[in-house]
């Protein structure tokens, strides 16, 4: 709630246990959410429903800040840092450079004014992973049939 969702929203994915609240309920003390819900929330849920929570300071169960996209993942209580421990396991088995232009792409390509601009940086992204020795590891690795061994080259 308040500064701790804030905080939520910086990353790029959240999970949380079945029994946690989330909100901005920094107007019923008669402040602004000031350490980026105001300008996060909408990029993430959109415009009307990220002014709902902030102007009425209501919180949300994690079921529903799960369907309104606030969270990825809801799981029995206590048992969120496991799960997102196995999100991070299953991401760093990908390659490194192809994962931070893959957010560099979304990031960029939200933030861009137009689809041309944000598709000239997905092209970007791509042909800088083009030139990597891990994307030929991966497709190595694809066609032999095992798992890939990545360097972040």
């Amino acid at each position: 709630v308040g500064g701790g969702l804030e905080l939520a929203l910086a990353a790029d994915l959240r999970v949380a246990g079945e029994n946690a609240k989330l909100g901005l309920p920094e107007t019923s003390l008669a402040i602004v959410p000031g350490a980026g819900g105001t300008q996060r929330l909408p990029r993430l849920i959109g415009t009307a429903r990220a002014k709902e929570l902030i102007y009425t300071g209501r919180t949300l169960d994690s079921r529903l800040a799960l369907d309104y996209g606030i969270l990825q993942h809801v799981v029995p209580a206590g048992e969120a840092l496991g799960k997102s421990t196995e999100i991070a396991l299953q991401i760093v088995k990908n390659g490194p450079i192809a994962i931070r232009a893959a957010k560099e792409a979304i990031d960029a390509g939200i933030e861009a004014t137009d689809m041309t601009s944000a598709l000239e940086v997905e092209k970007a992204c791509y042909q800088r992973v083009l030139t990597t020795s891990d994307r030929l590891e991966g497709l190595a690795a694809f066609r032999e049939g095992r798992p890939p061994e990545y360097e972040g080259k």
